[in-house]
């Protein structure tokens, strides 16, 4: 699934590219060699950011599989990490070829594999493709359910890189598309959307809190949205507002946080998790600010990623210690 926005993409003509992006929009660059490509494939969607949104699926499946039986069933673990990392594997490259050119035009990204040759257009494409298509085998491989559904799921995918062109909230989209995640991950369980409440529940919680991150994140590039015409919260609205608004979400968020606990019946180990949360969410909004955004990439890497593997380990412990989930 994306992570939180990353620059945007517009019709641009290929005469309003800098020299260096020479590249960009063609299908003869090259690689070395097949692992090279790769590598650098997997830079290009940022595969290690899966850590932020595979806690909360995890988090979903095991809450079904506590209520369906009580059991872990590995075999369903390792589908919903296929298809989740699928998804977003797709996800990203897709956003990436979309963006590509407007990425050539914004100094923050100018060195991005396709804006620089580093991975061709035809290599993207062939990952994006590779990708969907393990998706869709992994949902097939679930349930009847999860392959009807897939293409649902794959809908904000794709429609959040045009998402900019014409809404100033684009932060939406993304968040409706993080929201899939912890949904698809209880239907691959259970195979109905019977009982599915909590689910819904935890997908609305990480859609806020990834939504409301991105809204810190596209603060850096307001000036530039504004100059080439891309739609954002920060462009139209001003970043003391993007904050703003992030800092309502990240509230709502960990308000259905303590919802979702108290409806499954999470005791102590889970509260405690959620308490670091709350330190999380508050030092990523106390570390930027309308005049300093600085430290954004700390505050993605560090406190998002703490937020997503900290409350599913305690999440965990609490299902394995206190509800009784067996491996």
């Amino acid at each position: 699934m994306p992570t939180p926005r990353d620059p945007r993409d517009l019709a641009v003509s290929a005469t309003d590219l800098p020299a260096s992006s020479t590249y960009v929009g063609t299908e003869s660059a090259r690689s070395p060699g097949k692992v090279k490509r790769v590598k650098a494939f997997l830079r290009l969607v940022a595969i290690e950011h899966s850590v932020f949104a595979l806690p909360f699926a995890y988090l979903s499946a095991l809450v079904a599989m506590r209520v369906d039986g009580g059991r872990v069933r590995w075999g369903d673990l390792l589908l919903i990490t296929v298809a989740m990392v699928g998804a977003r594997t797709f996800a990203m490259a897709a956003n990436r070829i979309l963006d590509r050119r407007i990425d050539a035009r914004n100094p923050r990204t100018a060195n991005r594999e396709l804006v620089t040759g580093a991975v061709s257009v035809r290599t993207a494409w062939t990952g994006a493709a590779v990708a969907l298509v393990v998706f869709l085998a992994a949902a097939a491989l679930l349930n009847p359910l999860c392959l009807a559904l897939a293409p649902l799921a794959v809908v904000p995918l794709v429609v959040y890189p045009y998402g900019k062109r014409f809404t100033n909230w684009p932060h939406a989209i993304l968040a409706v598309a993080q929201a899939v995640g912890p949904v698809g991950a209880w239907l691959a369980v259970t195979g109905t959307l019977d009982g599915s409440w909590p689910a819904w529940l935890l997908g609305a919680a990480v859609g806020l809190w990834i939504g409301g991150f991105d809204l810190i994140y596209a603060c850096q590039d307001a000036e530039v949205d504004r100059e080439i015409g891309v739609h954002s919260v920060p462009a139209r609205y001003g970043k003391r507002f993007a904050l703003h608004a992030s800092t309502v979400a990240h509230v709502v968020t960990f308000a259905l946080f303590i919802w979702f606990g108290a409806l499954i019946g999470f005791g102590w180990l889970w509260w405690i998790g959620l308490a670091l949360t709350a330190v999380a969410f508050g030092y990523q909004h106390v570390v930027v600010s309308p005049t300093d955004l600085s430290k954004v990439n700390r505050a993605f890497f560090t406190a998002n990623g703490f937020v997503g593997i900290a409350l599913f380990v305690f999440a965990l412990l609490d299902l394995i210690v206190r509800l009784g989930l067996r491996p």
